[in-house]
């Protein structure tokens, strides 16, 4: 009876919210001038893999020739000019992306590719913003507690894609992975030109830790990202730009000129054994990133989504780290307001087979990882990527970095092995 006292509240708290953030999203737009009228703007949706693609789409466009500006969840950047996304949400709101992209038009861009979520789409942060195409990646359970259900996970998601129906825009474009179980969803509502890839598209792959490559089109697509992932990923940009018009040689050098994305499968240089920081923070996405890596040594640091959320992701992440890796050391993420040992010991319970490391400071995780290590091992951290805090108790947040992290510790260890 608490539990649909509880929902049934909840509920009647996002429908009275609901035209609040439709106002503030149309006041935003009416504020800032209607930026998205001036743009050519392509979204990125879906559960993995979005940040990558808004990255490689940003670099075929830049190949192209045009002047870009970017949002997603690592950074946001106008022209030549970046910043770090400190606001721990991919789409901020409060006017924020109108303001975004209004700078875009004041310094000259042409082109803006934005990252859209399914929060984002639920508070209408994607109203008021005339996209010209959309890229939709794969879907997969995730914010499930906030959502309320899977299925409104992807109601939320696929809201996106009608968005692009409705836009006023001419020669709109809807860039679906056609292997992924929601592809038809996100077709369905839209009528304009349609590109799908997938698979199929990628003759003679090639797909290794140290990277990709496929015949695509008549061209050899070759990439120093790494894993089947990052084929998919590829294969959504290459198939946006070709839409579009992008000359093939363009996108084959566009392609060929991203070495690496940063806290996506992010390799760390320096010591004689691989240390990599990524991302992954569903199950399937921390299953393709370890199989990238199959048949080296593997030494996993793995904490869980955030307090509070997707709380049946614990055991089940944790299971996957015992099959692939060859140790495993359980830490602490984003708790918030939970208490972190009891995350990480209701990840532990996922592991039937293998006794994991319980470090609850990351950073000594990190370092008892790095110390552990030699010539030819893989260190895997996941879960945070370029995430920039730690979140604690009543908004409390450490500010943080794996990536900065991991080469603070390892020159100091590494100074140890040399003394």
């Amino acid at each position: 009876m608490n539990n649909l006292k509880g929902t049934v509240i909840s509920r009647l708290f996002r429908t009275i919210k609901l035209p609040y953030h439709y106002s503030l999203a149309l006041l935003g737009a009416i504020v800032y001038g209607f930026p998205s009228r001036k743009l050519n703007v392509i979204a990125v949706t879906g559960t993995k893999g979005k940040s990558s693609v808004v990255e490689l789409v940003n670099a075929l466009l830049e190949e192209a020739g045009y002047t870009t500006a970017s949002a997603s969840t690592i950074h946001f950047k106008i022209g030549d000019k970046k910043e770090r996304n400190l606001h721990k949400m991919t789409m901020p709101g409060r006017f924020f992306l109108q303001s975004f992209l209004r700078k875009a038009v004041n310094a000259g861009c042409t082109h803006a590719v934005i990252e859209m979520t399914s929060e984002g789409a639920r508070q209408f942060r994607h109203k008021f913003i005339a996209l010209d195409a959309l890229i939709f990646t794969n879907l997969a359970p995730e914010h499930i507690e906030s959502h309320g259900s899977y299925e409104n996970y992807v109601r939320a998601k696929v809201s996106i894609a009608r968005a692009l129906e409705l836009s006023p825009k001419k020669d709109k474009v809807l860039v679906v992975n056609g292997d992924d179980k929601e592809a038809h969803r996100f077709m369905e509502v839209f009528t304009g030109t349609k590109q799908t890839y997938g698979e199929k598209d990628a003759g003679g792959p090639v797909v290794t830790s140290e990277g990709v490559s496929f015949n695509w089109n008549g061209v050899r697509i070759e990439s120093s990202l790494p894993g089947e992932f990052n084929k998919y990923n590829i294969l959504a940009a290459t198939t946006y730009a070709k839409a579009v018009g992008t000359p093939l040689e363009k996108i084959q050098a566009g392609i060929k000129k991203v070495k690496g994305i940063l806290g996506r499968a992010q390799k760390i240089e320096g010591a004689d054994f691989s240390v990599i920081v990524d991302y992954a923070h569903t199950p399937d996405s921390l299953e393709k990133f370890y199989q990238t890596y199959a048949g080296k040594y593997k030494r996993c640091i793995l904490g869980n989504t955030g307090g509070g959320r997707d709380t049946w992701k614990r055991p089940v992440m944790a299971g996957i780290a015992e099959k692939y890796c060859d140790e495993v050391i359980l830490t602490n993420e984003d708790p918030y307001d939970e208490d972190p040992e009891k995350i990480i010991r209701e990840m532990a319970v996922g592991m039937k087979h293998k006794e994991p490391l319980l470090i609850l400071d990351r950073r000594a995780a990190i370092r008892t990882a790095l110390q552990k290590s030699s010539k030819g091992d893989y260190v895997l951290i996941t879960g945070k990527g370029t995430d920039p805090y730690i979140m604690g108790p009543k908004g409390a947040k450490e500010v943080w970095d794996d990536a900065t992290v991991v080469k603070e510790e390892l020159s100091k260890i590494l100074a140890d092995r040399k003394f």
